[in-house]
């Protein structure tokens, strides 16, 4: 992936009207996420705008996304295990067409490098991922009422939240539940809470958009077929508003102190920023100067948000 001009930092946005209402700056969950997995992460990729190389795992969850959205255009009755798979291989083509540097990723397999994909193997584990799905849900039985949605909310303290869903069903009581596919597989005990915060975080943006607390939280894990649920209530997405709001001011903290400290952990393995990471021996780029940024900046859409690397795609 080419380098692009780094904007300016979210925390260095002027003040932009939205609806006619102040907006001091913008977070969405992925980002959210980085700062608190590590500093120096939400740095390089937000700041610094570093490239990073296309992830395997992150593309197939880019292609196995695209045919679960498209998969319901089509009539119930044909929402079928084959239909899927006969719709892998257009989303794939399409994908090519948007970043034909993708391609680069695979090499054939008589070159035999070790640790690099070979097309076939890897369109062979998108079926899979696929078929999986068809064992945790019938999607014949499903109408979602959103699909890729875009949710965005103002807080009091004029910070955005926005980010995109993967999908929203609505029971004929007008209970919503919130679903997002994962193509990795589900977390430890320990690791769920993490796991949920964006799954809290759209269930917070739509009770402020909505006035209605999300009946459930769904996450499907299709790499191991497990699904985790949650049930919020308010004093859950106050407690992710204060979350959030506190991960902003560090954010604003660390800008204005210019000390985006590295968190070195078992995440190291799958950063592509680890050559110029000083936990591993690097130096970080200098820091550009600041400018101020309205919110023209465009959010990080759906292909742009899965195609980052990391361990689940």
């Amino acid at each position: 992936m080419s380098e692009v001009q780094r904007p300016a930092s979210p925390a260095e946005r002027v003040s932009t009207p939205v609806d006619g209402v102040d907006v001091l700056g913008a977070l969405s969950p992925s980002r959210a996420g980085d700062f608190m997995t590590c500093p120096l992460l939400y740095r390089f990729r937000t700041i610094d705008h570093l490239p990073e190389p296309f992830s395997p795992d992150a593309v197939r969850g880019t292609v196995v996304h695209k045919v679960l959205e498209d998969l319901f255009d089509l009539p119930a009755e044909q929402r079928t295990p084959e239909q899927a798979r006969d719709m892998l291989g257009p989303a794939w083509d399409r994908l090519l067409e948007e970043e034909p540097e993708i391609a680069e990723m695979f090499v054939p397999p008589a070159r035999g490098h070790t640790g690099v994909p070979e097309l076939g193997a890897w369109l062979t584990s998108c079926r899979e991922v696929l078929d999986r799905y068809f064992t945790m849900e019938d999607p014949r039985r499903l109408e979602p009422a959103e699909r890729e949605l875009y949710v965005e909310t103002l807080l009091e303290s004029k910070l955005l939240l926005r980010g995109f869903v993967d999908r929203i069903d609505v029971a004929p009581d007008g209970a919503i539940r919130v679903v997002d596919y994962k193509t990795g597989r589900s977390p430890g005990e320990m690791f769920e809470a993490k796991a949920l915060f964006q799954m809290k975080f759209y269930a917070l943006v739509l009770w402020r958009t909505r006035g209605v607390v999300p009946a459930m939280l769904q996450l499907v894990y299709l790499g191991n077929g497990e699904i985790l649920r949650h049930v919020p209530d308010e004093a859950d997405l106050l407690a992710t508003e204060r979350k959030v709001e506190a991960i902003w001011h560090a954010i604003q903290r660390a800008e204005e102190s210019g000390d985006w400290r590295p968190n070195r952990g078992r995440l190291c393995d799958w950063c592509s920023h680890r050559a110029v990471c000083p936990a591993w021996g690097g130096t970080p780029p200098p820091l550009p100067e600041r400018q101020p940024l309205t919110l023209a900046e465009p959010l990080d859409d759906p292909l742009t948000e899965q195609l980052a690397g990391g361990p689940t795609g």
